[in-house]
């Protein structure tokens, strides 16, 4: 066997790369330097080379003790794993936010109580015209330029704007400055349908800032039952999704057909303690 085929057999990618806990490292960096420490005291060379061995492992492995990520998770608390997580996830909206939401979307006639029961569904004129603003967006190659629009009215130079996709995942910039994204093209495309429905049938929808917009479309993704890019059924439920550095309990739409992603919010405390 030769080095290389050893040195990949020994590297663990699950826990190195963009993979790799941080909070991890770290504990295991200072674990080294304590064991070293020790060593030292009956050999310094000894103590260098058992570093040395140690930060191979951190490096290679991502941690020196088995079990690190776990225990990690299990006990750092979860606002110091925070800090170093790289998966994103919104917090659920404030109960005002919510009724302001729920308002708005009553207001364009988005939303209405469902034929049967309590729950809200979309009105059919609403769900026909979206997905028929959808499925026109999807055909077009520009629809990208389109996100600039959420912009109009904030004077912001539409040339600053521009959006990048990384895998299925969108991110929109001023400039250098990440200032929204998007789970998926699925539901980068129901938010751009959507916010042009909202322009023509609103006037306040113009007077609203660039996160009150995001954040009324989003929510307006809880109620999409067609994929905007696979055009299967879509499934609510309730996840648990891991990150380098945590477990998050989530409340996430994925289409059926394709897993794109079209809605992911973090539970709030009070929907983890009535669930």
């Amino acid at each position: 066997m030769s080095f290389s085929e050893r040195v990949y057999r020994f590297r663990q990618p699950e826990y190195t790369g963009e993979n790799r806990c941080v909070p991890c490292t770290l504990v295991n960096l200072v674990i080294a330097v304590v064991i070293g420490g020790l060593v030292a005291t009956v050999s310094p060379l000894v103590a260098a080379a058992v570093f040395a061995a140690s930060l191979i492992a951190i490096y290679f492995r991502g941690y020196l003790v088995p079990g690190t990520p776990t225990l990690t998770k299990r006990y750092l608390p979860d606002s110091v794993l925070k800090l170093f997580d790289k998966h994103e996830v919104p917090d659920p909206p404030t109960v005002d936010d919510d009724a302001d939401i729920e308002a708005f979307l009553r207001d364009v006639n988005a939303i209405e109580e469902c034929r049967e029961g309590t729950d809200l569904c979309l009105t059919d004129g609403f769900r026909e015209v979206w997905y028929d603003r959808i499925e026109r967006l999807r055909e077009r190659s520009d629809a990208d330029e389109s996100v600039s629009l959420l912009f109009e009215g904030l004077d912001i130079d539409p040339n600053r704007v521009r959006v990048e996709a990384y895998g299925d995942a969108y991110e929109a910039y001023i400039d250098d400055t990440r200032v929204g994204q998007w789970e998926s093209r699925a539901a980068y495309l129901a938010d751009i349908a959507a916010e042009a429905e909202f322009r023509e049938r609103h006037p306040a929808w113009h007077r609203m800032g660039f996160d009150e917009r995001t954040e009324v479309l989003g929510a307006l993704r809880l109620w999409l039952e067609r994929c905007p890019t696979c055009d299967g059924p879509v499934t609510l439920g309730e996840e648990t999704v891991e990150s380098c550095c945590r477990s998050i309990d989530v409340v996430a739409a994925t289409c059926d057909g394709c897993g794109a992603r079209v809605f992911e919010a973090q539970l709030s405390p009070e929907a983890m303690a009535a669930a």
